[in-house]
């Protein structure tokens, strides 16, 4: 019981944005910059295995396909918001990651992405399969 409350303290403390209705939240175009194709690269301790690859596909106008592949794919469409003055992306399984950018790297969801040319092969079908509301950068 102390652990359930000390967690729920800590996420009250950090500002992780609440979020029941997917529908509800705001999209905000991508920052200058920010649009386009990022992975990890190398070993990321926030994945479940060193072979495990993490991407984000970011359009201009701030949807956002977030996909993980290890033994599978696992491909989640997301946009953009501010949330307390933060750049976001909220996943339509409501959650949030913030995103930082600093130069030609993100931090997002405890991992380091760096811009690539194009997304993997099994992201690119993920990404054909799920219909985002804008164009690709």
């Amino acid at each position: 019981m102390k652990k359930l409350a000390t967690v729920a303290a800590l996420l009250v403390l950090s500002g992780c944005a609440q979020v029941n209705d997917y529908r509800q939240v705001v999209k905000a175009p991508a920052p200058s910059g920010l649009a386009g194709y990022w992975q990890s690269q190398g070993p990321q301790s926030a994945l479940v295995s060193p072979e495990a690859i993490a991407s984000l596909i970011v359009t201009e106008q701030g949807d956002t396909l977030d996909c993980r592949e290890w033994q599978r794919v696992i491909a989640l469409p997301g946009k953009l918001t501010i949330d307390d003055g933060e750049l976001v992306n909220v996943t339509e399984k409501l959650d949030v990651y913030p995103i930082e950018r600093t130069h030609a790297t993100l931090s997002y969801d405890g991992m380091t992405l760096q811009r690539v040319e194009r997304p993997t092969a099994a992201c690119a079908q993920a990404l054909a399969q799920q219909s985002l509301s804008s164009p690709l950068p």
